[in-house]
């Protein structure tokens, strides 16, 4: 099934992402995760890909088995490192899969290399490539605090606008914290002529490491609530991935009452996780 499709269905939307393994002994341990989330009845499951390609095969195989129970997968397919050739490849594997949904991405430019050198600059150069290729429903990134490499919000959601018209059929964001800017950025966004749906990613922090890979990545701003509740119970896991989960709950009501009807989760493989969301939301996406 297409996740446009989906999206854009009456009912309210939630998926959960997996990340496959960067190595083969432990890629057992990853496939059992991502079905066991899949019995969750999610209305379909992103898996990520390394920037390097490393994890290709495992995205393909993941989103294979995903599949074959009946889970729609979003398979992620990155570029900054690949080849024209690879990525022709990369496609025929997903189609040999029955894999239709892509999110296509450019990844991390790897430290030292040069840009100007690379076969792809830029994720719609990839979106144009998977049009043309065709067959697949794709989507593209978007950053509710602008992409760190944006010198201002104009300029990305000019940015954005390139994906869309290049052939990026619906946008899921990055991680946010506060809904508030996320209902800004789509007032702008919408303002553009950007009309593409667009679905909420939401990361449940479940302990306070989190927070500083999250803010060194993102540079993600914390609403003061948050903050707090950080502080609080940072230094008591149980209680941090307790509260955790219950603030990402309350954004996902809040993004569901206010008219987002997508939201993805960044489960981060975690069973738990995505079960007491899910759980927590039984009767509003019944």
């Amino acid at each position: 099934m297409k996740i446009i499709d989906i999206i854009n269905g009456n009912n309210p939307s939630l998926s959960f992402e997996v990340f496959p393994p960067k190595t083969s002994d432990n890629f057992e341990n990853v496939l059992n995760a991502a079905l066991k989330i899949g019995e969750l009845s999610p209305s379909y499951m992103s898996v990520t890909y390394g920037a390097g390609g490393g994890t290709s095969d495992y995205t393909a195989d993941i989103g294979q088995a995903l599949l074959n129970k009946g889970v729609t997968p979003l398979s992620h397919l990155t570029c900054i490192s690949s080849s024209k050739e690879r990525i022709q490849k990369e496609l025929q594997k997903l189609r040999s899969k029955g894999i239709e949904n892509i999110l296509a991405l450019r990844g991390d430019i790897p430290e030292g290399t040069c840009r100007d050198n690379l076969e792809y600059k830029y994720s719609s150069e990839l979106i144009k490539e998977i049009v043309d290729f065709g067959g697949f429903c794709i989507g593209g990134a978007c950053y509710p605090e602008s992409h760190p490499e944006s010198k201002n919000s104009k300029e990305d959601i000019d940015n954005l606008k390139i994906k869309v018209e290049s052939g990026c059929e619906f946008l899921t964001t990055q991680m946010f914290f506060d809904n508030n800017i996320l209902y800004n950025f789509l007032y702008r966004l919408y303002g553009a002529g950007v009309n593409v749906p667009v679905v909420a990613g939401i990361m449940p922090i479940t302990n306070a490491k989190q927070i500083k890979r999250i803010i060194s990545i993102s540079g993600n701003t914390l609403p003061q609530r948050f903050v707090r509740i950080v502080d609080r119970y940072g230094d008591n896991p149980l209680a941090m991935k307790q509260a955790g989960i219950a603030y990402a709950t309350e954004q996902i009501i809040d993004l569901f009452a206010n008219g987002v009807n997508a939201v993805h989760v960044y489960s981060m493989n975690n069973y738990e996780v995505a079960e007491a969301i899910k759980n927590n939301l039984s009767e509003i996406i019944k």
